[in-house]
């Protein structure tokens, strides 16, 4: 995993993303030159041209979830991603093609060739990505410990395609312990944490071992495989780097204070403010026309009101009313009872079955976004209700309010639609690692996932 700006990044995602876009840059060239006398052919206009234009096409189609392996490994999904892949692409590339200074150098059946080469590039990568991770970039990975959490690491790195880090086995600290994991996987029984590492070139060593005193881990062992350059995780560092999570069950307070990051500062928070207010604005610019037709089509369905007001908890606690377009019936709520929004929720309307598919219902919170009692990434702000008892069931709940509830967020992109308090709870633990390392290039991600996500149906309601 490498940090960018905060956030961690797989090694062979990046290196999958570079391969593609230097493969698609010469591609361009080559077609021009094959096309073109390489001395007359004005190289310092085409050259940036093809860049431009490859970083543009690879970008789109990280969007779109090009480099995330389907989850199952399922033929249809890699498919589906595949065909969106190129059904995007194509229609945007014509659009960079007249915005590039092309006109000069490139005819017609150039800019075909190239569309032919952009569609095999991303069906390569997505057969690629299909088979197996790029085995040059994938760390072999040793978890120390064999009970409920080594099970829970196992599971995490159930995918090295995307994780990056293929698990050898698991080292049991003391030998007569009996393994819940499966025992043909236990390493070493009787040997040194240092021989096991030697032995099956381990390059991190994972401490799955909650309980640490009286001598349980073998510290100098551990400090030993730091010194000879091996990664050495805890269970937080490692949920946190795979997984973009902070994990409840292995969070203590004390690692919330003197750890890095849940940093609240002016300039980041004028810039995240500066940001906001101008995405926002010309968001609402181009959304415009289809929340026109979105209140025209509530009226003729169910009549007003148009717009939902609701109670939420933001920063600090502080309680504001969100405002969406209404999806549900006006008695929605008779009884005057909260209740979790579910699948298939006999309270929505037809029309606010399509708009909360295509998360149309969610715009006019633009408005609320301008106000300054939410931005456009961050936790999604929960009613009061629920709040209170959620604070209650769950520890470290309150430390997502240190932050502006957000439009979309990190546990929208990255997992599904919450309908209950175990939800909530895995929801927190997305919610918490964007509190500790937001940024405004993990937004930007953030806001690009949610276009995938939007395209693709993900996690609707």
């Amino acid at each position: 995993m490498l940090k960018v700006f905060s956030h961690y990044f797989p090694s062979h995602t990046l290196f999958q993303v570079l391969t593609d876009a230097v493969l698609l840059c010469l591609a361009v060239i080559l077609a021009i030159a094959f096309q073109f006398d390489a001395r007359t052919t004005d190289w310092p206009l085409v050259i940036p041209s093809a860049m431009l234009f490859a970083v543009t096409m690879i970008a789109l189609n990280s969007v779109l979830g090009l480099y995330r392996s389907p989850a199952g490994g399922s033929s249809r999904d890699w498919l589906i991603r595949v065909i969106l892949g190129v059904v995007v692409s194509v229609p945007v590339a014509y659009g960079v093609f007249h915005v590039l200074p092309w006109d000069y150098f490139a005819s017609e059946a150039i800019q075909v060739t190239v569309l032919l080469l952009l569609g095999a590039v991303l069906a390569m990568r997505g057969a690629l990505n299909r088979r197996q991770a790029n085995a040059l970039f994938t760390r072999r990975a040793l978890v120390v410990g064999g009970g409920s959490d080594a099970l829970s690491v196992e599971e995490a790195l159930s995918s090295p395609a995307d994780s990056g880090v293929e698990l050898v086995g698991f080292y049991l600290p003391n030998a007569g312990d009996a393994p819940q994991v499966d025992p043909a996987r236990v390493l070493g029984r009787g040997a040194s944490l240092i021989d096991v590492v030697r032995e099956h070139r381990v390059g991190q060593v994972i401490v799955a071992v909650r309980e640490r005193r009286g001598g349980v881990l073998p510290l100098r062992d551990l400090l030993d495989c730091k010194l000879r350059g091996v990664k050495v995780d805890d269970l937080s560092g490692f949920f946190e780097h795979v997984s973009g999570q902070v994990r409840i069950d292995s969070l203590r307070a004390s690692w919330l204070i003197y750890g890095d990051g849940f940093r609240q500062g002016r300039g980041r928070a004028f810039v995240k403010r500066s940001f906001d207010l101008l995405a926002a604005a010309v968001l609402l610019t181009l959304a415009m026309p289809v929340m026109l037709l979105t209140m025209l089509a509530i009226l003729l369905e169910d009549g007003a009101p148009v717009f939902y007001r609701q109670e939420r908890v933001g920063q600090g606690g502080r309680v504001f009313k969100v405002v969406k377009f209404r999806s549900m019936r006006r008695d929605a709520e008779r009884d005057g009872t909260p209740r979790w929004a579910a699948r298939n929720d006999d309270r929505t309307t037809h029309v606010g079955r399509v708009i909360r598919r295509l998360r149309i219902d969610e715009l006019p919170q633009l408005f609320n976004v301008l106000a300054g009692s939410m931005s456009l990434v961050g936790p999604r702000p929960e009613r009061p209700f629920f709040v209170h008892q959620l604070t209650l069931d769950i520890p470290f709940y309150a430390v997502r309010h240190s932050v502006k509830p957000g439009l979309t967020g990190w546990a929208q992109v990255r997992y599904k639609y919450g309908s209950s308090v175990d939800d909530a709870l895995n929801k927190l633990q997305y919610d918490l690692y964007y509190v500790k390392n937001h940024t405004l290039v993990l937004d930007t991600l953030i806001l690009l996932e949610t276009v995938r996500v939007v395209l693709t149906g993900e996690g609707a309601h």
